[in-house]
């Protein structure tokens, strides 16, 4: 299974007054990682993405040790923890390579935003996800 790194930058603005970055922007480089990584498999035609697009259903974290402002980057780390036919579950990792920070998953349904319903994940969706997930797409029909 590979996992998809972001280097996530800091900013001055997300420390508070101790010097720690706030609690409520983890989330936020949560979905920084994830938009990064889903880059390559989104549509690049409006009509397409509004098609086939993702939404958050739901978040978690757990927070493990305090993370201080500085200038270098944090790393997020994501995979794939579950996947069914309409959503995924992704897991969330933040940290250096001496210190986890947080933990955190969501799960992601693919959605139609015209029609207002989810949809089935596509092939090309599932070939992706697949690239995260050594346990979930080798026989397909386990995922659904």
């Amino acid at each position: 299974m590979d996992r998809y790194t972001y280097p996530c930058p800091l900013r001055w603005a997300d420390a508070d007054a101790y010097g720690h970055v706030n609690n409520a922007l983890y989330l936020r480089f949560m979905e920084e990682a994830r938009t990064r990584m889903f880059q390559e498999v989104l549509a690049a035609d409006e009509a397409d993405r509004r098609h086939n697009a993702f939404v958050v259903s739901r978040a978690s974290l757990e927070f493990r040790a305090p993370l201080h402002y500085r200038e270098d980057p944090v790393d997020v780390h994501v995979w794939v923890a579950n996947s069914r036919a309409v959503s995924f579950e992704l897991a969330y990792e933040i940290r250096d390579a001496d210190q986890l920070y947080a933990e955190g998953s969501t799960t992601i349904a693919a959605y139609n935003l015209d029609t207002g319903r989810p949809r089935r994940l596509s092939d090309t969706e599932r070939a992706f996800l697949a690239r995260y997930d050594g346990s979930c797409f080798t026989l397909l029909s386990a995922c659904e």
